[in-house]
């Protein structure tokens, strides 16, 4: 029988997710996970709820609104924080608890993950900030997050992902599913600065 808490944790953030098009980074995060670890050894129930809890922090109604507070904001330690007692109100395993935490914690690309669990999520979220979701992904926070007025202000970020996040990646099966990823975003950079050269604003 499925426990529940496959369905309960999505469920969850489906409500928790806003702006509402955030919601789809965990469901594909989940799906590369998976994708990333296949004939892998691992607790796919850690990854699991860690790719769906991750980043609670970073919504609208979780992280503060003031841009000078937002800027210092730890959005990794408010869901280590959440995160047990959301998992506890479910058939969540709780003596994994600890682990999912472990993988929460070190899911950043400046981390160094420690457990095969929490390789596999960052290599995953890796993988999310390259290509054509991760395209969209930055490009839909121009105007409405502080940090990017222009599309010229985005720009920087996505050479920095292309620049240096390959180079973290772990695993060889996220090495072969990052290389068409890594193609878009070169030629979608290449593009832009064909078609608007210094006029991009």
């Amino acid at each position: 029988m499925r426990p529940s808490y496959r369905q309960t944790l999505p469920e969850i953030l489906r409500q928790e997710a806003l702006p509402v098009d955030k919601f789809g980074h965990q469901p594909r995060l989940y799906r590369l996970t998976q994708e990333i670890g296949e004939g892998l050894s691992y607790d796919d129930d850690v990854v699991f709820a860690a790719a769906w809890l991750h980043d609670l922090g970073v919504f609208v109604g979780h992280r503060p609104e003031d841009p000078v507070a937002l800027k210092t904001w730890d959005h990794v330690g408010y869901a280590c924080r959440r995160v047990p007692e959301l998992l506890s109100t479910t058939d969540f395993p709780a003596a994994k608890i600890p682990a999912v935490l472990d993988v929460i914690r070190e899911h950043q690309p400046h981390d160094n993950p420690q457990s095969i669990e929490a390789i596999i999520l960052r290599d995953a979220d890796i993988l999310e900030q390259l290509g054509a979701i991760g395209i969209l992904r930055n490009v839909s926070k121009v105007g409405r997050d502080t940090r990017f007025s222009y599309f010229s202000e985005i720009i920087p970020v996505l050479r920095r992902s292309l620049e240096t996040l390959p180079g973290k990646i772990r695993l060889d099966s996220t090495r072969r599913l990052a290389e068409a990823r890594i193609a878009v975003l070169s030629s979608f950079l290449s593009g832009v600065k064909a078609e608007a050269g210094e006029l991009l604003y």
